[in-house]
This record gives structure tokens, C-alpha cells and sequence, in this order.
């Protein structure tokens, strides 16, 4: 899967989670997109951080241009900064668990798959890994290529993993 890693960005973050220590994952859409050979007009990128994910941001936006801004948004846990055409999010992995009556979760500390388990869709929780020693490895683990090979073929229903309205 490195093919989707040939953008500049992808070794920088690579980079500074290796020496710091920590992993880390392209997730989402944008790993969607690429096994869709969609171009990323918008370059809107997340990745997940097992670990604090604000902390990695402002560390790889330091790496970049000290100049960068990083919004914190402390709520969620996440923090985002934009370079050239990127607009990169950073979230530490977690976990959600909602209150009997409650739409608005309680978040903690998770895991890859706790933070893959809360995405909506299959395809939505593809990872693709930007550590040094598992760079470009991706991760579908909800079966989402079969997904998208349905999409393709003319269907128009992609699987939702759960309802966030049945908690």
C-alpha cells in the first residue's frame, strides 16, 4: 500500500512517531480514496495515534514550518494544522461508550481497533500503518474491500458497522 504514501507528508509523520516512539495510521477516507484511485483534491488526511495524538501534531507541524498553527480542540481528544494543500487530523486512538439516552459519547483512551470499532462504515475504518517497521500495511479489518468491490458493481449499499443511534 505505499503507493498511497508517495505524498511528502506520510515519511515526515513517519518520522517523527518513530522517534518518538509511538504508532501511528492514515485512516478513513483517505485510504478509501486511494483504493478507489480517487485524487485527494481536498488532501484532507487522518490519522490515528496510539497515544496522545495533539502532542504528535504539534510535534510533526514543528517538524514542518514552526510557523504552523495547530488547532486543539481538547473535547476530542484531536488537533488539526494545514500545510500546502493539506488539512491533517491527529487523534489519539479511543474507545466511545454512550449513556442510555445519550447521543454525546463518553471517550477514553482505546486502542486501534477500539478507534476503528467506532467508525461508522466498513470503509471507513481502513488503516493503512506509518510505522517504521510496518510502513504501508493495511489493515481492513471489517472486511470493507469487499465492500467496495459490492459498491463497484453497481450496488448502492455499503454496510454500516452500528448505528450510533442503538448504543
Amino acid at each position: 500500500m505505499n503507493i498511497c504514501l508517495n505524498d511528502k507528508i506520510f515519511s515526515i509523520i513517519s518520522e517523527v512517531v518513530t522517534s518518538e516512539g509511538v504508532s501511528a495510521f492514515v485512516i478513513g477516507g483517505w485510504v478509501r480514496d486511494c483504493l478507489l484511485k480517487r485524487e485527494h483534491p481536498g488532501k484532507d488526511i487522518d490519522i490515528v495515534i496510539i497515544g496522545n495524538g495533539i502532542d504528535i501534531a504539534k510535534k510533526i507541524a514543528g517538524k514542518i514550518d514552526p510557523k504552523i498553527r495547530v488547532s486543539v480542540f481538547k473535547n476530542f481528544r484531536t488537533a488539526m494544522f494545514r500545510w500546502n494543500d493539506y488539512e491533517i487530523e491527529f487523534v489519539g486512538a479511543r474507545k466511545e461508550s454512550y449513556k442510555r439516552g445519550s447521543r454525546k459519547p463518553v471517550v477514553e483512551d482505546g486502542t486501534l481497533e477500539d478507534d476503528q470499532k467506532r467508525r461508522d462504515f466498513t470503509i471507513n475504518a481502513f488503516a493503512i500503518s506509518l510505522n517504521n517497521d510496518t510502513y504501508g500495511l493495511f489493515l481492513d479489518p471489517f472486511d470493507g474491500t469487499q465492500d467496495l468491490k459490492i459498491k463497484l458493481s453497481g450496488h448502492r449499499s455499503i454496510r454500516l458497522k452500528h448505528s450510533p443511534m442503538i448504543r
